[in-house]
């Protein structure tokens, strides 16, 4: 009944539908991972963010004995004074859908420490400025407060830009702290995203960052559309199969049956 399936372009299709059932249940597989990434990285947000701010003495020392990890979201609080001619742009982020981006400016803390590359906040592209400090949103002159969470650097994926070195840049393709501490010198090994600050920048243009928002993103529905995909396919493939063996096992046409009833009589039977 189903000897055709042992057919070489069944075999292959075979293969291919088997190959195509693992695929789809390790996208499914992969997908959940990332939901459960998500899902603990919002855990992590809830934890420290909603935590009194330590000082900055106090988040040095957790990172230096548990790593940055752990340590992301932190809210930090503390005093220095800005350093704007070495403020650099991070370009190609959004707020509210328009094109725009982050400014990152080293603080030095009050009272010695190594320097704090701030985020102090987005500003549209329509500010065609890309010398820093750039014009209108300087920082507050003098020391200031500021408050803010603390994240890991970014670093380059499998894709992106990378950034030329051997020399001096005023934008970056991310907030790269090691490639921003070898154009400026030694700084934290993490970076602060700003949320409020006193004295604050008074231009408008200037907005914070916004925190991540805590959303478990599409990956719960992605997962249940691979598996729903897998069961479709194991299942429907030997439907398939047996309606194609039932095919060739049905009586023949009415000419061959012209055919066999001829024979009959020939025969004399």
């Amino acid at each position: 009944m189903y000897r055709f399936a042992l057919r070489p372009r069944w075999v292959i299709l075979h293969v291919v539908v088997v190959a195509m059932i693992v695929g789809m249940v390790m996208a499914c597989f992969w997908q959940l991972r990332r939901l459960h990434g998500k899902q603990a990285h919002n855990r992590l947000i809830e934890q420290n963010y909603r935590h009194a701010p330590d000082t900055l003495d106090q988040v040095v020392a957790a990172v230096q004995r548990s790593g940055i990890d752990s340590s992301q979201f932190t809210r930090v609080e503390f005093t220095g004074t800005y350093e704007p001619e070495h403020e650099v742009a991070i370009p190609n982020h959004t707020f509210g859908g328009a094109p725009g981006r982050w400014l990152a400016t080293p603080l030095r803390p009050t009272g010695g420490g190594r320097p704090v590359l701030v985020i102090r906040g987005w500003i549209p592209q329509a500010i065609d400025d890309t010398t820093p400090p750039i014009n209108g949103v300087e920082p507050p002159a003098g020391t200031v407060t500021v408050l803010g969470y603390i994240q890991k650097t970014e670093t380059k994926g499998f894709f992106g830009p990378v950034d030329p070195e051997g020399k001096t840049l005023t934008s970056l393709a991310r907030v790269d702290v090691q490639r921003f501490s070898r154009q400026y010198g030694d700084v934290e090994p993490f970076f602060v995203t700003l949320i409020e600050q006193v004295p604050p920048t008074t231009n408008k243009a200037l907005l914070a960052v916004p925190v991540p928002e805590l959303d478990e993103g599409p990956h719960r529905g992605y997962a249940a559309q691979w598996i729903i995909f897998a069961v479709i396919a194991t299942i429907g493939y030997p439907l398939i199969l047996r309606r194609v063996a039932r095919s060739q096992e049905e009586p023949a046409g009415p000419a061959s049956t012209d055919q066999a009833e001829a024979s009959r009589v020939d025969s004399g039977t």
